[in-house]
């Protein structure tokens, strides 16, 4: 595994929409295994292809919603598509590709994806709060999509902490 150098905003790359992964092989298991060691060390929840230079429809997502004394592990979605979505949320939103910066965004708070494995395999998965939020982001990506263009207000380092200090029940 190695890590990838994550673009950031004005790279032509995360405006591009990419192409479907036709190839199920060693190239994008090593692809996926880079992105994991990349997302990791990043201390990111989630990872999109386009993200790491590739215009290729795969992404890994933090699944954060786990019981209590497991660990959080990485999905991996190939070609995915939203095809079930409920709810609202509106939080704060931020992205590897756009470091420091981050704005109100309203996302489902329920999320089915459909998608492959990275043995070309179709699976469905769920998600709800964080990990919905995080596969709507991901997945727009894949359109050359970023949070900044569909968020409500970009917060001040003043704002961001006023929301996190009135979520904590700190003054």
């Amino acid at each position: 595994m190695a890590l990838r150098n994550i673009m950031t905003e004005g790279e032509p790359c995360l405006g591009k929409h990419c192409r479907p992964v036709t190839s199920f092989d060693e190239r994008l298991h090593t692809l996926l295994d880079d992105m994991a060691e990349t997302l990791r060390r990043s201390d990111g929840v989630g990872l999109a292809a386009p993200q790491v230079g590739i215009l290729r429809r795969a992404v890994l997502v933090l699944e954060t919603n786990v019981p209590e004394g497991e660990e959080d592990y990485i999905i991996e979605l190939i070609n995915p598509e939203i095809i079930e979505r409920s709810g609202s949320q509106t939080e704060p939103e931020g992205c590897l590709s756009v470091p420091g910066v981050y704005g109100m965004v309203e996302r489902p708070d329920y999320v089915k994806v459909r998608a492959q494995n990275r043995d070309g395999e179709t699976f469905e998965v769920e998600g709800t709060g964080l990990t919905a939020r995080c596969f709507c982001h991901e997945l727009d990506h894949l359109e050359g999509i970023l949070f900044t263009e569909k968020a409500e207000h970009i917060l001040s380092d003043e704002e961001l902490d006023e929301y996190y200090n009135s979520k904590h029940g700190e003054d």
